[in-house]
């Protein structure tokens, strides 16, 4: 077999492992239809509920990537023909819009600048103008630009004009708060390979009853992403209707345990808000300036201005001679901007070493070499 070539991670994901994830997901696999398999099921969406502040809401587990359960939201929470408002700050806000699109239903576009949030008062404007649609759709943390969105400002604005708030959160949720029910939220999915640390394969989805009501009236829901198939499973075997990835489920179950280790939710948020000033903080010190505006920086990912003359693609390919995976500018903005992810395992001194290197780098462009 060719591995890959063994490389310290700062990319958008996937993300490195734990130790603790990468020894769990050693165990010897088991049937998902057995008493074993429940018993794991169970306590891992018993957790993510805690997590998420989500008793009110009902939380499923998916063998999918994020984007499934993005397309579930709409399939299955959006009348057929029916309008949408999908907010944009970046790449992946578009996709949103092309899911909505290729699922029959009908975009309404509120797009910003790239580096800015959507500001509840745009959303407010916005939703005045269009009442007809029936949901909202938020990217919570937009991986293109590193833009963290004011979720719950905007979350309460979609709320007084009586709409679904379903929020893409693949790359937040682990590293963003979220309160489902205090919020208001009626769909929120992420993904395994992010914040959690944990291998890709598996997402996580959460749903209101607000939003199961809407699903039970609408036709063609699909079969592999029909979310009143995944409840009834849960509540009758506490499974999925298909074969779950189990190593994944697994690691999460361990992540969760960690969380609840080191003192619970908002002592494992902190080691990411105090990750992402250490890199926010370095790469300024390197005198470079952030993609993001200032107070809506991203928890999970920097997306760096270049310097003058120096192109985004060179700092990815020669910090990957130097052995540090970042990831590259997005779509329009590759050659001027490069991202550095903080999600999943990173030792501080990973931090250090990696700004000790870009410092190199950026000096061996700058001479030419």
């Amino acid at each position: 077999m060719v591995w890959p070539k063994p490389l310290k991670l700062f990319t958008a994901g996937p993300v490195a492992c734990f130790p603790e994830v990468l020894e769990a997901m050693s165990f010897q696999m088991f049937s998902h239809r057995s008493k074993e398999y429940r018993d794991l099921h169970r306590d891992t969406v018993k957790r993510l509920e805690a997590f998420l502040e989500a008793r009110r809401g009902t939380v499923l587990l998916f063998p999918s990537s994020g984007t499934g359960v993005m397309e579930a939201s709409v399939r299955n929470f959006v009348s057929p023909g029916g309008k949408v408002l999908v907010t944009i700050i970046g790449s992946f806000g578009k996709r949103y819009r092309e899911v909505v699109e290729s699922n029959g239903r009908v975009p309404v576009v509120l797009e910003v600048e790239p580096g800015n949030p959507v500001l509840p008062e745009e959303l407010d404007e916005a939703l005045k103008k269009n009442p007809d649609v029936e949901a909202v759709t938020i990217t919570y943390n937009e991986t293109s630009t590193g833009v963290l969105n004011p979720l719950k400002e905007l979350a309460k604005i979609a709320k007084e004009h009586e709409k679904l708030v379903f929020v893409d959160a693949v790359s937040a949720m682990g590293a963003a708060d979220i309160k489902f029910d205090e919020w208001g939220l009626d769909v929120v999915f992420s993904s395994s390979q992010k914040a959690f640390g944990v291998p890709p394969g598996l997402a996580i989805g959460v749903f209101s009853e607000d939003a199961l009501e809407k699903a039970r009236n609408i036709p063609n829901r699909g079969w592999y992403f029909d979310v009143l198939k995944y409840i009834k499973y849960q509540e009758e075997q506490w499974s999925t209707p298909s074969t779950p990835p189990i190593p994944q489920i697994i690691a999460l179950n361990v992540i969760l345990r960690v969380i609840e280790r080191i003192g619970g939710k908002y002592e494992w948020l902190k080691i990411y808000e105090r990750r992402a000033k250490k890199i926010r903080s370095g790469v300024k010190a390197l005198g470079m300036t952030l993609f993001a505006r200032e107070g809506y920086e991203s928890p999970t990912i920097t997306c760096v201005r270049t310097p003058p003359g120096i192109s985004g693609l060179d700092v990815y390919k020669r910090m990957r001679e130097k052995g540090y995976e970042l990831a590259k500018g997005y779509g329009q903005f590759k050659k001027t901007t490069f991202r550095i992810g903080h999600m999943g395992y990173m030792p501080d001194e990973y931090i250090d070493e990696m700004l000790k290197a870009l410092e190199e780098v950026l000096d061996e462009l700058r001479k030419g070499k």
